[in-house]
């Protein structure tokens, strides 16, 4: 299964409560941390909300 690396890139100050709650759903919350999550609609959907915020990369899995 494919996984997706989310990455803050810009900060959450005087941004909207549900982009806010969005980032810290994604365990993300200072700007250049990195999480790893399996590639699905609901995170697309989330990444989506928050585009402006984050940078997505494509992870291949190595076993």
């Amino acid at each position: 299964m494919a996984k997706l690396r989310i990455t803050q890139i810009r900060s959450t100050i005087d941004r909207i409560e549900t982009h806010k709650r969005t980032i810290q759903a994604l365990g993300l919350g200072k700007i250049n941390r990195s999480r790893v999550h399996d590639d699905n609609p609901v995170i697309r959907g989330m990444v989506r909300s928050v585009s402006h915020l984050v940078r997505v990369e494509e992870v291949t899995d190595e076993a």
